[in-house]
């Protein structure tokens, strides 16, 4: 999969110091891809996108 035209994106939550976050490319058609932010040239993984939707309804609902 190639994902070198993913724009990578952190939560608005994740800090000023960064920490541990997950970064998200959703503007690549058919896929959505996941990666550590702290080694953003390491592995990604990638999702349909309604997977990860699916994904992220659950983890929205968790207290």
């Amino acid at each position: 999969m190639d994902l070198s035209n993913a724009r990578w994106r952190k939560s608005i939550r994740s800090g000023a110091s960064g920490g541990n976050c997950v970064e998200v490319a959703d503007n690549l058609p058919g896929v959505v891809g996941i990666r550590d932010s702290k080694d953003p040239t390491g592995p990604a993984l990638t999702f349909e996108p309604a997977a990860w939707r699916a994904f992220v309804a659950q983890v929205a609902r968790r207290p």
